[in-house]
């Protein structure tokens, strides 16, 4: 996985929006639409990485599994194999005929705030162990190497880059996350990547309901090049800074619709770590207040 499997906020709503409406006019229930939408994202995020990137036209294989679905549901058999394609490989071929595992701890179930509460260590400890699976008191470093159990403390406050000498003020903070949403803006992956700590983590909490990144993004420039493939310029979409948990975060909407809020934890000047809150379901209060009650910062 790299920055180049980032999709812009525009495309993740579309797409599911598209499969939502395949759903619809399929069924009855707005409400079993959504849930086939769900199941189908299940099944997608179920497949290992490497069968994710031998489907070619990911959106048709989505939209051929929503139909697959929706036929099961409504003629009772087992889905047959036309939610497949030629070239699709038999672990594609399971993952679209049978529900894939929930996994037991999710990203979608990952509340910022409750994180805030934690300290570094603990936070990331949380992160690699029950929302990204990995074994307990198993860590890895960004380059995906075992790091012994008696060095974790270090290396996770290492990985996530928060303790620092110098306090972060709120001045300080409101700059950095205001400078990073001009640079986004300008499509300016230079400059952007100048704001980021070197070994900046961001974070992509999709919730398993939109095609956002599955793993953390690491390095100043795959998050730079990252987070510009997000917030892209697509005609409709808007970039604002608002107040996020507390502190000075980013509003990212697609026309009325907020699509991603976004927390910067800023160290030295810098970004040290970015969290993307992209989960339909974790937006809802942000969607349900009106947009004018809520300026920009």
């Amino acid at each position: 996985m790299d920055h180049t499997d980032a999709m812009p906020i525009a495309e993740l709503l579309d797409e599911r929006r598209y499969l939502r409406d395949v759903a619809d006019s399929m069924l009855s229930r707005r409400s079993e639409a959504e849930s086939v939408v769900d199941e189908t994202y299940r099944r997608w995020f179920g497949l290992s990485e490497a069968a994710r990137r031998r489907i070619k036209a990911p959106r048709s294989w989505l939209a051929r599994t929503v139909d697959g679905i929706c036929r099961s549901r409504l003629a009772q058999p087992f889905l047959d194999d036309d939610v497949t394609h030629e070239g699709e490989t038999a672990e594609v071929r399971r993952a679209a005929a049978r529900p894939a595992a929930v996994p037991e701890a999710e990203v979608s179930r990952v509340q910022p705030m409750a994180l805030d509460s934690l300290s570094p260590a603990r936070r990331v400890r949380f992160l690699l162990e029950d929302v990204f699976g990995m074994a307990p008191g198993t860590f890895t470093n960004v380059w995906g190497h075992p790091v012994p159990e008696r060095n974790e403390a270090q290396q996770l406050l290492h990985f996530l880059r928060l303790r620092r000498s110098t306090p972060t003020t709120p001045q300080q903070h409101d700059a950095a996350v205001r400078a990073v949403r001009q640079a986004c803006l300008n499509d300016d992956v230079d400059l952007l990547a100048s704001l980021l700590d070197p070994d900046v983590a961001a974070f992509f909490d999709g919730g398993g309901k939109v095609r956002a990144l599955p793993r953390p993004v690491h390095g100043r420039w795959h998050v730079a090049h990252s987070l510009l493939k997000l917030l892209t310029c697509h005609p409709g979409t808007t970039l604002t800074t608002h107040s996020v948990n507390g502190r000075t975060g980013l509003v990212a909407r697609y026309g009325h619709q907020v699509a991603a809020v976004v927390s910067l934890d800023i160290a030295d000047d810098q970004v040290a770590q970015v969290w993307a809150v992209l989960n339909p379901d974790k937006l809802l209060t942000w969607n349900q207040t009106p947009a004018q009650t809520r300026p920009p910062a």
